[in-house]
């Protein structure tokens, strides 16, 4: 690989060192086996294809039944699911790679045909905007579904669901993940507790930044118990705006929670930048306060290329880039930014359910233009 490019030197991740800092982003695929949303031999292959990465971060898994909210995503609560999972880890460690479980509850964005006709939950129950895929049972087809007013999570519920973060994060590393990452960013439910639009509680939950801070640090504290700080993360969104999330505290209440984290010697913080187009630019003035409270590695993700994510590295903004769509295209990508091979395009009309087209069909760069 170069050697005149921060990206392709090695590091360190938790207790893991790494070869390059190219990384697979977390990305819901929807392809797990139905019923009972369990991982198997075609996302086995997936994962192992793109074990080049210096890590994978598998697509979000639900932590709980309640805590699903699109159609056909894998779970890590029963014991179906972890053997699954064991085939994926497998493949991957047998590929040489290295792969963390993103672990997820959606919160509200969800839809009550997940939860018997029960309303999703949430901090609070207040409107939004948003919308979840989700499969017709009749047809086979899946479209986009609006989610509807949630209802508020009692104070049992919260501790419960902290103990459902706990046992995923035990059951992932029984399964042979080396480490999990919360998904605390997009809307989801540790991202709702974050922010005011969303949390209007008046309990230690809500309120003041600390409250709401509070369901944050006890996910995090009761992973960090199961499973130790070196293989626990966490990723974090701070300039959504979509999905009801424009809070106007929430960029103080990260920097907070950055200094929480960094106490805890998490293995890694994750930002994620908005990938659309009109979408809240990250700025650098964030990028410099974040890094002043988080000192350990940050892996940012975003529409990257190999000059921007060559740029962020050399500012000392972020140790590792993810890459989301390249890689679903491109299996070996780590080594086509570095010898500088053609990229092949993604097919957004594949991102979601399906078989293997448009999931372990896109082949690896070869001299013939074949898969190898």
């Amino acid at each position: 690989m170069s050697d005149t490019s921060l990206l392709f030197t090695s590091t360190q991740i938790g207790r893991y060192t790494v070869p390059h800092r190219v990384v697979m982003a977390p990305m819901t695929r929807s392809r797990s086996s139905q019923p009972g949303d369990i991982p198997n031999a075609m996302n086995a292959q997936y994962y192992a294809q793109r074990a080049g990465a210096a890590l994978i971060v598998t697509e979000a898994t639900q932590i709980s039944p309640q805590g699903k909210g699109y159609s056909f995503t894998p779970g890590i609560y029963s014991p179906a699911q972890i053997a699954g999972w064991q085939g994926v880890t497998k493949a991957v460690h047998d590929a040489g790679g290295r792969i963390f479980l993103q672990l997820w509850h959606v919160g509200r964005m969800s839809h009550p045909d997940f939860h018997h006709g029960e309303l999703p939950v949430a901090p609070s129950a207040v409107p939004f905007d948003g919308a979840i895929w989700k499969v017709d049972p009749d047809t086979g087809k899946g479209s986009m579904a609006p989610c509807p007013i949630p209802r508020a999570l009692t104070l049992e519920e919260i501790k419960n669901i902290v103990n459902d973060y706990r046992q995923a994060a035990r059951n992932a590393i029984t399964a042979g993940f080396d480490g999990v990452e919360v998904h605390g960013a997009n809307g989801y439910l540790v991202d709702q507790f974050l922010r005011t639009t969303s949390n209007k509680r008046t309990d230690e939950y809500g309120g003041s930044r600390e409250n709401r801070l509070r369901f944050l640090r006890e996910v995090m504290d009761a992973i960090i118990e199961e499973v130790g700080e070196d293989r626990a993360a966490i990723r974090l969104a701070p300039f959504l705006t979509a999905r009801g999330m424009a809070c106007p505290d929430i960029l103080p209440t990260i920097l907070a929670a950055a200094d929480y984290l960094q106490g805890k010697g998490i293995a890694y913080l994750h930002l994620v930048e908005a990938d659309w187009d009109d979408a809240p630019q990250f700025t650098e003035a964030f990028r410099q306060a974040i890094r002043r409270y988080f000192h350990n590695p940050i892996i940012v993700a975003g529409k990257y290329d190999k000059a921007r994510a060559e740029w962020i590295l050399d500012k000392g903004y972020a140790n590792l880039v993810a890459f989301g769509r390249t890689f679903i295209a491109n299996p070996d990508l780590p080594r086509r930014l570095a010898e500088g091979l053609p990229l092949a395009d993604f097919d957004n009309e594949t991102l979601f359910g399906g078989g293997a087209h448009g999931y372990t069909d896109y082949p690896a760069w070869s001299e013939n233009g074949r898969a190898v």
